[in-house]
């Protein structure tokens, strides 16, 4: 399984999430980014570069504009960490449920 400690720090901060949300769909420019998210540019470009080393954006260059979108391995990554604790939580779950009806 990957690394995901990275991504999960990247996650924890309000600011990063909102810019996911902003470049979930497309490649946006860092000043979009910045105007929609309400952060300077320099701010802005801080959060992106610990997404990107997290894995959870791209770069990509448009002449000389830098576009930032979600790279939805790294999100799978994350999501198949999270997902590894629902088998172990529905069995206690079960469990509970089997000791309640019996007792």
């Amino acid at each position: 399984m990957a690394d995901v400690a990275p991504a999960l720090r990247a996650l924890a901060d309000p600011g990063r999430q909102r810019i996911l949300a902003v470049v979930r769909d497309r490649p946006v420019a860092v000043g979009d980014i910045a105007e929609q998210v309400g952060m300077s540019q320099q701010a802005t470009s801080h959060h992106l570069r610990v997404l990107r080393e997290a894995g959870l954006v791209t770069e990509q260059r448009d002449r000389t504009r830098h576009l930032f979108v979600v790279r939805t391995d790294g999100l799978a990554a994350v999501r198949d960490y999270l997902d590894d604790f629902w088998p172990t939580h529905l069995r206690a779950l079960k469990s509970a449920a089997e000791a309640a009806s019996r007792g």
